[in-house]
């Protein structure tokens, strides 16, 4: 069962919607089924001119001359509550106990409450009713309405299990702002494939899983054609505070960029959420495993060297003297060795770059920066900071990866994709709460495959997955090595650029471990029960196969979920298992006794 909630000005108007033909004609026998009073002494009379709706007008509005000036801009509370297709029939009197329950869950009327604010639900349809309220309350107090649309949703939870009706997910603030119908109908009018809010949540998204900083967040965006506006804070000068983007020919009337805010994207995307994937919740720079850059660790030696490529040019791009250019280096979290001149001892005249390492005692790989590539040598960087020449190639994407070295990328992601599918597998036989940082990362690694490889079947399975990556009510999770891996997933792929500037590779170990991946992040949703997050995962999951599928690798039959060794263990170690029954064919067969899992101290 779904509550929509709006807002609006008029009684009066709403009323006659509700008692009209509707649009098409489906309207059919209006009436009260339930309100602050007798629903018979509710009903508007039918006179010679149709309803009249004068007396209930004025009943409903009566109360909101109480409070004058302290009314609502929209004092009508409106709210349309469906049920699903194949939901049995309703009755009058169980139609009503649902619009008293939303009541009173909301606060606008609580059970008991006399001078609660005065509202009807209508009924012209055998599957839904509208809730029509005035917010005002009678003993002249305006009522609250913040969050009414969750409280809304934990009502039509609570019909759900007391009706058994079909279950719906929970108001977790887990799910993307959808596009609303303007939104749509713009896109077909202007022949978009989708709307500007979703083609924008996606950029961002891809933008954010790629980037290492703040700055180079921005970079990418702006590098994809997408136009910024930053937020700067009133009280503290150059303080950037939030975001909103645009597409550049998305105009309003007036001719002007439609924004959107990153909050209007999705929970995770406001300016402050993205500051925790590269920074701590103090404020310090998170360590270079985590958000900052990679490490170098579990890397083929081809992609360590095209990592410090990439990252010695981004920060050259950025510096402008030796000394800021050293700087950034170090920001970056490599390890910077310069050479100094024999004659002047305080001239640098090189440097050398290689990734921190894991044990003091290791010797870490030093690579000359003109080793590197030509145009990395510290004279030839001189060189051009001391003219201004702009430098050739884009400071984000870059043309001069080899297949090889594309291929070397690939086949690392698809090994970082194994090993937090692997983690996250531990995590199923002993606390299945415990992944959630690699449920959100799994995000990153699609958006960035699917950016990466330009295939439309992983951009359909980034999409399909947003709900299942994000925590309940928005919440951070603290960084875990199986997220960290899909972290690092995601910047390889980012390296190797988008679909115009990327060569013949082999993404098929990719494609599989990412199917692996989404097939246990729903099993541990499942596990959770989050029952609309793991839907999600498994939607992704059928977009990855159709991509191996299309690219002519023979896909395995898709079989009924099944209870795996690991759920039966969480099962019998006391772990909550999922409200949803299995089916007597996914139901695994008994072979003899269950005996209790004990521990070492036979408990």
């Amino acid at each position: 069962m779904i509550g929509k909630v709006l807002r609006g000005v008029r009684v009066q108007g709403l009323l006659r919607y509700l008692y009209g033909p509707g649009a098409n004609g489906e309207h059919r026998d209006p009436h009260i089924v339930a309100g602050f009073d007798d629903p018979t002494d509710l009903e508007p009379p039918t006179g010679p001119d149709g309803r009249d709706f004068r007396r209930l007008d004025g009943l409903l509005t009566q109360p909101l001359a109480l409070l004058g000036e302290r009314n609502y801009r929209k004092p009508v509370w409106h709210c349309a509550v469906r049920a699903a297709p194949e939901d049995p029939i309703l009755t009058d009197a169980q139609w009503a106990q649902v619009a008293t329950e939303i009541m009173h869950r909301t606060g606008l009327a609580p059970d008991g409450d006399l001078e609660a604010v005065r509202w009807i639900a209508v009924r012209h349809a055998d599957d839904h009713v509208h809730i029509v309220a005035t917010l005002a309350r009678s003993d002249g107090i305006r009522p609250e309405v913040w969050n009414d649309g969750y409280r809304v949703r934990d009502a039509c939870r609570a019909v759900e299990q007391r009706y058994g009706l079909r279950s719906t997910a929970p108001a977790d603030r887990t799910a993307a702002r959808r596009p609303k119908r303007g939104e749509t109908e713009k896109a077909v009018r202007r022949g978009q494939a989708v709307p500007s809010r979703t083609l924008l949540h996606r950029t961002v998204q891809t933008a954010a899983a790629g980037a290492r900083s703040e700055e180079e967040f921005f970079d990418r965006l702006t590098t994809e054609g997408v136009l910024v506006r930053r937020r700067y804070s009133q009280r503290t000068t150059g303080q950037v505070t939030g975001y909103a983007v645009a597409l550049a020919g998305d105009v309003n009337a007036e001719g002007q960029p439609v924004w959107y805010g990153g909050g209007k994207l999705a929970a995770d995307l406001t300016l402050p959420r993205l500051r925790r994937r590269w920074t701590n919740a103090d404020g310090s720079v998170r360590a270079p495993s985590a958000a900052g850059p990679l490490d170098g660790r579990h890397l083929s030696a081809r992609t360590k060297r095209v990592l410090l490529r990439t990252t010695v040019r981004r920060a050259a791009d950025k510096s402008r003297t030796t000394a800021e250019f050293m700087r950034r280096l170090q920001d970056d979290g490599l390890w910077v060795k310069p050479r100094y001149s024999r004659l002047d001892p305080g001239q640098i005249t090189g440097y050398a770059v290689a990734f921190p390492t894991e044990h003091h005692s290791d010797e870490p790989a030093w690579i000359p920066g003109s080793r590197l590539a030509a145009g990395l040598s510290l004279s030839r960087l001189q060189q051009r900071w001391s003219t201004g020449t702009a430098h050739p190639e884009p400071p984000l994407e870059h043309d001069d990866l080899t297949q090889e070295e594309r291929q070397a990328i690939y086949d690392d992601a698809a090994r970082a994709a194994a090993h937090a599918t692997a983690e996250i597998r531990r995590h199923l036989a002993t606390n299945p709460y415990a992944a959630q940082d690699a449920c959100w990362a799994a995000s990153d690694a699609l958006h960035a495959a699917a950016q990466a490889t330009g295939n439309h079947h992983l951009r359909r399975a980034a999409d399909a997955y947003d709900r299942a990556a994000r925590a309940p009510y928005g919440r951070i999770p603290r960084p875990t090595p199986a997220g960290d891996a899909l972290r690092t997933t995601a910047r390889l792929l980012a390296i190797t650029g988008s679909l115009r500037n990327r060569t013949a590779v082999t993404s098929m170990m990719l494609v599989a471990n990412l199917i692996a991946l989404l097939d246990t992040i729903a099993e541990l949703r499942w596990l959770q029960q989050r029952q609309a997050q793991a839907d999600a995962a498994r939607r992704a999951a059928v977009h990855v196969r159709e991509a191996r599928s299309a690219a002519g690798t023979p896909m395995p039959r898709q079989s009924e979920p099944t209870a795996t060794p690991s759920q039966v263990s969480l099962a019998m170690a006391g772990f909550p298992m999922p409200w949803a029954p299995m089916t007597p064919a996914a139901r695994p067969a008994q072979t003899g006794p269950v005996r209790p899992v004990r521990n070492r101290k036979g408990l």
